[in-house]
C-alpha cells in the first residue's frame, strides 16, 4: 500500500549499497523503504550513504546486531565527534549531552540505576488498573462524541501521554504544551525548531522541579528530587534530563506504535479476527507487532576500537546505524519474516534495542499496547478506516515511524 508523507533521499536505488542513501521513506507504514531491499541481500552488514556523503555500516542481520549492541567498542557518547548524524537537523543538536541514550557505561549504568525500580515487571503490574481507566475513558469519550474520529488525537496518544504523566508526577493539562514541543524535537523541521523545542522542554522541568522542591506531590520525579537531589547523588541539570527524555519517550514511542498497530491490524483482517477469537493471543500479538513496525529505526552508535564481524572490519570511529526494520525481518532469523503471525516462536527482535541501552520502558510499553489494542477492539468491533487507506499520512523515514493522524469510524 501507499500512503501520503515527506519525502526524505528516496532516490537512492542503486545496488551497489555504498550508495544507498539512510534514511529513507517508507512507501507502506509497515514495511521498511524498498529501497533497501538490497541491504537486506546483503546481510549481515552492508554500506549506506548518509545526508552529508559519509558512509557507515549499517547492521542488518539480527544475531550480529545483538551481538554489536552490546559490545563495549560501540559508543553512544554523542559529544564524540565521529558520530554518525543522520540528518542535518540531528547534526546541529547531536553534539548536546543526552541523559541515558547519548552516554556509556560506567556513567550510562549509575543514571539507569536510578530509574529502574520504577520500570520492574511489579511496577508495571501495579499500574494495568490505572492504565484501564485512562483507555476506558477515552473510549467513552470517543464513542460519545460519534464517528468519525482521529483516533491518534482521541486516544493512540493521549493513553501514553496521560500514563507518562501520572508516573512521573507531570500536571497532564500542560500536555498541550509539551507534546508539541516533543513533535518539534523529533520532527523539526529545522535545526533551530529542535533546539528551541529541547530548551522549552527543560525550561519546563526547572520550573516544574523548583515547584516539586518547595510542595512534594506524587511522582518518578518527587521520589527522586527526595531520594537523590536533596541528598547530593544527582544534580538538577541530570534530573532535568531525566524528565525531558522519560516524558518524551514514555508518550512518543507508544503512540506511535496503538495507531500503527491499529493500522496494521486493519489491513489485516484475518490476523485481526484470529486476535479477536482468541483474547489470549494478545501478548504474542504485541510482540510480533513490535517486531513486524520497528518504528525506532536507525539506533546509531560510533567505533572506538576496531571490530572484526563477518570477515568484514569495522574500523574506530566507524559510524554503525542498527535497521531495525531490516534486523527484525531477517531471514536467517524468522522464517516468513513479511508475514505477519502471532504464533511465531523467535521472539528475539529489536524493537527495543539490545544491551546496556535496551529501553528501559519496554514493560509499560507492552503494558499499554495490550491493554489498549484489546479495549479498542472489544468496545468497537466495528472499527474501520473512515477514508481509503492509501489517503492516510504517516511520518517520513527520519523520525519515528508512525501516523499522522488515523481517521476511523465504527
Amino acid at each position: 500500500m501507499t500512503g501520503s508523507n515527506t519525502s526524505v533521499n528516496t532516490d537512492h536505488t542503486a545496488t551497489d549499497t555504498g550508495s544507498v542513501a539512510f534514511p529513507q521513506d517508507r512507501s507502506c507504514p509497515y514495511h521498511p523503504p524498498t529501497a533497501y531491499q538490497p541491504l537486506r541481500d546483503e546481510r549481515p552488514l552492508a554500506r549506506v550513504q548518509l545526508y552529508d556523503g559519509r558512509t557507515v555500516w549499517m547492521v542488518t542481520g539480527l544475531a550480529e546486531a545483538r551481538a554489536l549492541l552490546a559490545d563495549p567498542r560501540l559508543s553512544s557518547n554523542r559529544e564524540n565527534l565521529a558520530f554518525p548524524s543522520p540528518t542535518a537537523r540531528f547534526a546541529g543538536v547531536s553534539r548536546r549531552r543526552t541523559a541515558l541514550l547519548g552516554i556509556d557505561d560506567p556513567e550510562h549504568a549509575t543514571q539507569r540505576r536510578m530509574l529502574i525500580p520504577s520500570f520492574t515487571l511489579k511496577r508495571t503490574a501495579s499500574l494495568r488498573p490505572q492504565i484501564q481507566r485512562t483507555v476506558d475513558e477515552l473510549l467513552d469519550r470517543m464513542i460519545e462524541q460519534g464517528p468519525p474520529a482521529d483516533l491518534v488525537s482521541a486516544f493512540a496518544l493521549p493513553v501514553p501521554s496521560m500514563v507518562i504523566c501520572a508516573l512521573l508526577g507531570v500536571p497532564y493539562e500542560d500536555h498541550d504544551f509539551f507534546e508539541d514541543q516533543s513533535r518539534k524535537l523529533l520532527r523539526g523541521p529545522e535545526t533551530a525548531d529542535v533546539e528551541a523545542a529541547r530548551d522549552a522542554l527543560e525550561d519546563y522541568f526547572v520550573r516544574l522541579i523548583d515547584r516539586k522542591q518547595k510542595e512534594r506531590g506524587d511522582g518518578l520525579l518527587d521520589e527522586l528530587i527526595e531520594r537523590r537531589l536533596n541528598e547530593g547523588t544527582l544534580d538538577h541539570q541530570e534530573l532535568v534530563d531525566f524528565a525531558t527524555i522519560l516524558l518524551v519517550a514514555g508518550h512518543e514511542t507508544t503512540a506511535n506504535m496503538i495507531s500503527l498497530g491499529t493500522f496494521t491490524l486493519l489491513q489485516h483482517p484475518d490476523q485481526l479476527a484470529e486476535l479477536r477469537s482468541e483474547a489470549a493471543l494478545m501478548p504474542a500479538a504485541v510482540e510480533e507487532l513490535l517486531r513486524y513496525l520497528s518504528i525506532a529505526d536507525g539506533m546509531l552508535r560510533v567505533a572506538l576500537d576496531d571490530i572484526e564481524i563477518d570477515g568484514r572490519t569495522i574500523r574506530a570511529d566507524d559510524g554503525v546505524v542498527f535497521s531495525t526494520s531490516i534486523i527484525n525481518r531477517d531471514n536467517a532469523s524468522y522464517e516468513a519474516p513479511d508475514q505477519l503471525d502471532w504464533h511465531r516462536t523467535n521472539r528475539h527482535h529489536v524493537a527495543f534495542g539490545f544491551g546496556i541501552h535496551q529501553c528501559l520502558g519496554q514493560n509499560l510499553a507492552r503494558a499499554e499496547m495490550e491493554i489498549a489494542l484489546r479495549s479498542l477492539f472489544d468496545r468497537l468491533p466495528g472499527l474501520r478506516l473512515a477514508v481509503p487507506a492509501d489517503e492516510i499520512p504517516f511520518k517520513p523515514g527520519d523520525t519515528l515511524q508512525g501516523m499522522v493522524e488515523l481517521p476511523v469510524a465504527w
